[in-house]
């Protein structure tokens, strides 16, 4: 496994993270065409992605962080077949590394499906394995998700 950081995406790992996207998260936050997944990211400022990518040359984890607020927001999507691998712990040391905080929405219940009718399973126990603190009174609401924020920084 190799990561590949990278200010900018290709057209094909666009393609390959909004089939990360579309398959891993819950359904409701599914984009319908590859050209909607596009204008959610050129509406967020200074991204940064990392790509790991397989020995086949497969993506199958994506992070990436961007400036929100005036602060650094991320999200991570590992594939389902490499869960539990380490992997995201990996995207997210390298992150990590590199900033001195983080925040981020957090799924914190598991009433959601994915787009295939697996459960989607809430990470907040990763992010708490990995020194974030849970920001309970700081929710997201809204039709589509009900997420939790979270934050790490830097000691």
């Amino acid at each position: 496994m190799k990561i590949i950081a990278s200010k900018y995406l290709t057209t094909l790992h666009k393609e390959s993270i909004y089939q990360l996207w579309n398959n891993e998260y819950p359904q409701n936050l599914c984009y319908n065409t590859l050209l909607e997944f596009e204008e959610y990211l050129m509406d967020l400022s200074e991204q940064k992605h990392y790509l790991l990518i397989n020995m086949e040359e497969i993506m199958v984890a994506w992070a990436f962080t961007f400036k929100r607020d005036a602060e650094k927001w991320f999200a991570i999507i590992v594939s389902s077949s490499f869960h539990n691998k380490g992997y995201g712990s990996l995207l997210l040391n390298e992150i990590k590394y590199e900033e001195t905080q983080l925040v981020g929405w957090v799924v914190d219940h598991e009433i959601y499906s994915k787009a295939n009718g697996d459960k989607y399973r809430s990470p907040l126990g990763f992010y708490s394995k990995h020194h974030f603190n849970i920001l309970a009174n700081n929710r997201l609401e809204t039709e589509k998700i009900s997420a939790v924020k979270i934050e790490w920084k830097k000691v």
